[in-house]
């Protein structure tokens, strides 16, 4: 496969959908994949016409679906374990990749290792029953470098994360979804409806006002209020001076729908 045909962006009304397409290797990212996922997200943000991304992957062909195996061992083997890793985003291109709009996951099967903290590194996941979340670096005597060791006790508790990371054996999707780690549990091979109807609905509120609201929601774990009020009356402060506002008030007063214009 061609970069371009590893990683597939295309824009979806107001959602721009990225897709991890190396179904043969379980979505396994090398260095083609963490290229094309952050050239994807230069995309998304560069373009003002799109407000929200679904991440989701191509398990077409595979016996067990996968979306993502994590690394690519095979890369790793050869010496090219750097590749994997992008300067601004890390693991993927994404993990740490600071952006200005959600991101929405998809996911269709497994999510493995880093495939899971490309997961955890999301805003919001749907996710079929048939889906899996797992850390299995343990296994393989590695640790979860991307993300995964902090991010999953955040969001699913410090006692369940522990089990998850120790014994390396992953959490079924009703009882991920039971925790909080999924938004919507959906049936097999509706993941990326179910994605896109959420990112509908997001969008559907003022762009503006979602991008601030998530600045302080991501911060909220690791702020202390003081640092959260000030964030808060910052975004505030922004959303107010924006041309959204008039038109949200407007289309209250007059019983219809606001046409948001994202300035």
């Amino acid at each position: 496969m061609s970069d371009a045909q590893i990683v597939t962006y295309e824009v979806n009304g107001k959602v721009a959908v990225i897709t991890l397409n190396r179904p043969d290797a379980r979505n396994a990212v090398n260095g083609d994949v963490a290229a094309g996922v952050e050239a994807a997200i230069d995309k998304m943000e560069a373009d003002d016409n799109v407000w929200i991304g679904v991440l989701k992957a191509n398990t077409s062909g595979q016996e067990r679906p996968v979306f993502c195996a994590g690394a690519d061992l095979k890369a790793i083997n050869s010496g090219k374990a750097a590749d994997l890793n992008t300067k601004r985003g890390g693991f993927a291109g994404f993990v740490y990749r600071e952006r200005k709009k959600p991101v929405i996951v998809a996911v269709d099967g497994l999510a493995t290792a880093g495939g899971c903290e490309i997961v955890l590194s999301a805003d919001m996941v749907v996710a079929t029953t048939r889906s899996a979340f797992g850390l299995a670096e343990a296994k393989r005597n590695l640790i979860a470098g991307a993300g995964g060791l902090f991010r999953l006790p955040r969001i699913i508790g410090r006692n369940v994360a522990m089990e998850v990371i120790l014994t390396g054996e992953p959490i079924p999707a009703q009882r991920a979804y039971e925790l909080g780690l999924v938004n919507r549990l959906v049936e097999p091979g509706k993941a990326q409806e179910a994605a896109m109807a959420l990112a509908a609905q997001v969008c559907a509120c003022a762009p503006i006002a979602v991008w601030e609201s998530r600045k302080v929601v991501l911060a909220a774990h690791t702020n202390d209020d003081e640092t959260l009020i000030k964030m808060t009356n910052e975004g505030f402060g922004r959303v107010l001076q924006s041309e959204d506002t008039k038109e949200g008030l407007t289309a209250f007063i007059e019983k219809r729908p606001p046409n948001w214009k994202g300035r």
